[in-house]
């Protein structure tokens, strides 16, 4: 494992991956599940560092990595898988990875981008991400299938008009991106949308969830997830 990334076992079989010391408003998890026929790969960190090396992949099994939205964060790894699937709302983009898109130019010059830097001579002022053009655009109601699982694609906009999610509808695991995750929601990007959030959230609020795993933080159990929901939705309530 690369010094840059932390890991930590979820549960078996799924692996939670981090960038420590990534300042914590660009700092995501990176999930791996590794199911009998495909490994998965749900986002892929800032693109600092190799990513690939890092995970924790069967070598016997093909990989599909899965962004969850076109956002810098998820993306910056994302060129180094073969099989790559994302938002078809954004999957034009991924080609050429715009920072109109991705929000990459916030990272460039920001104050304690990183706690250490990635290499030496590294600066946030050169950041640029790699084109990772799809091999999949996905829309709701699609199947991502590993073999002995499988998730089924969610549209869950707000945050950004482009995020989705993957639910097991048989065992109530969710990759949810920045739809859902402890911690302040950001819901002002110049393409947010505070109505589409909102009915992403009650749309949470009606899954039969086990376990949540967003795309900043720790994961979720039922209760966080509902707890998070309802707050945004009595907050949002008040601000209309």
């Amino acid at each position: 494992m690369s010094t840059w990334y932390s890991s930590s076992v979820v549960e078996p079989g799924l692996t939670l991956v981090t960038e420590p010391a990534v300042h914590d408003y660009f700092r995501a998890n990176v999930f791996v599940l590794n199911g009998r026929d495909r490994n998965l790969v749900v986002d892929a960190g800032m693109g600092l560092v190799p990513l690939r090396p890092a995970l924790p992949l069967d070598p016997d099994r093909p990989v599909i990595a899965v962004a969850t939205h076109i956002h810098l964060d998820h993306v910056g790894g994302l060129h180094e898988f073969d099989e790559r699937a994302g938002p078809r709302v954004s999957a034009a983009g991924f080609a050429t990875m715009p920072d109109a898109l991705t929000y990459a130019g916030m990272f460039r010059g920001f104050p304690g981008a990183v706690t250490r830097p990635p290499f030496p001579g590294w600066r946030s002022e050169d950041y640029r991400l790699e084109p990772a053009p799809l091999g999949r655009a996905l829309v709701a109601g699609d199947v991502v299938d590993l073999g002995d699982r499988s998730f089924t694609v969610l549209s869950l906009p707000g945050h950004a008009p482009d995020s989705i999610g993957l639910f097991d509808e048989a065992d109530g695991l969710f990759f949810c991106g920045d739809a859902i995750y402890p911690g302040g929601l950001i819901d002002d990007l110049p393409d947010s949308d505070r109505a589409a959030y909102r009915a992403t959230m009650r749309l949470i609020l009606s899954l039969p969830i086990r376990l949540a795993c967003g795309g900043h933080g720790n994961v979720m159990d039922p209760e966080t997830v509902r707890m998070i929901a309802d707050d945004y939705l009595h907050a949002t309530d008040r601000r209309r």
